[in-house]
């Protein structure tokens, strides 16, 4: 993930954006994981700052269905989703 945050921050990042931080959603039969990285240099996280632009419980478990189901229609498609 840190590899992702960098290279962000050096071609997309403005000199003026807040601290970088990524997400890592892992789906699962129970409820979805979220993982917060932040580069090892930050030693604060202001998560207030951050509120206004992350989406809330139900979208992010609505994307995940979304993805899932997606990605096995197309293992499906490729003959791989009987394994």
């Amino acid at each position: 993930m840190d590899t992702h945050v960098r290279l962000y921050d050096e071609q997309r990042k403005g000199s003026d954006d807040n601290t970088t931080i990524g997400l890592v959603l892992c789906s699962e039969k129970s409820e979805a994981v979220v993982k917060y990285s932040v580069l090892a240099e930050q030693k604060q996280l202001f998560a207030a700052k951050y509120l206004p632009y992350l989406p809330s419980e139900d979208e992010l478990k609505r994307e995940l269905e979304r993805e899932r189901a997606q990605a096995v229609e197309q293992l499906q498609q490729q003959g791989l989703g009987d394994e």
